[in-house]
């Protein structure tokens, strides 16, 4: 009867970290297939869906900051769009555990990346 808790908590605590900017669509994606034995295919979708909304309510506050750069907005979107369809659509042609293994290397990278270089003086 309570099983929709966890996922609830997990949902609402993503969304508040996404819209912070730290990343929520990728932990949710971990809890998924690492949690809650969600297909690897199938959480890559509900991530994408997750992302839309999250973005959309995060982008007021982005807006009344400033951080929103409007001559390039369109074209990042377009892009955005493209690039999920055509990862959207390589997903479904790979193998579960070859896309496993590419989104643990992808962590990894990242990782490594926040950790090891050096933050831009223009960003604080």
């Amino acid at each position: 009867m309570t099983d929709w808790i966890l996922p609830l908590a997990v949902g609402a605590a993503t969304g508040v970290l996404s819209g912070f900017g730290v990343g929520g669509g990728t932990l949710l994606l971990v809890y998924m297939t690492a949690f809650a034995g969600v297909e690897q295919r199938l959480a890559q979708g509900i991530n994408l869906l997750y992302f839309l909304p999250a973005g959309l309510l995060a982008l007021p506050a982005h807006v009344k900051n400033g951080y929103i750069e409007t001559p390039v907005l369109l074209p990042a979107i377009g892009a955005g769009l493209a690039c999920a369809a055509l990862a959207a659509w390589a997903a479904t042609a790979m193998e579960v555990e070859l896309l496993r293994k590419l989104f643990g290397a992808f962590l990894i990278v990242v990782g490594l990346m926040e950790l090891f270089t050096k933050p831009d003086s223009r960003s604080r």
